[in-house]
């Protein structure tokens, strides 16, 4: 049973959304042999606030 978690900065659109959820779900399905029924995927958007790299949040750059 995958879980798949995606974390991404700003926001996506519902379409977009669908197509990441599918195109992960169909690869997962081909490669791995895993089955689109069991198989989990959360899109997690994340304000450019509440991220950081080098120790500076995305929101200050």
């Amino acid at each position: 049973m995958p879980y798949v978690e995606v974390k991404l900065i700003g926001e996506l659109s519902k379409d977009q959304k669908a197509q990441i959820a599918k195109g992960i779900t169909e690869v997962l399905h081909k490669v791995a042999k895993k089955s689109p029924e069991h198989t989990y995927v959360v899109i997690q958007e994340v304000d450019r606030e509440n991220w950081a790299q080098a120790g500076v949040l995305f929101s200050d750059r």
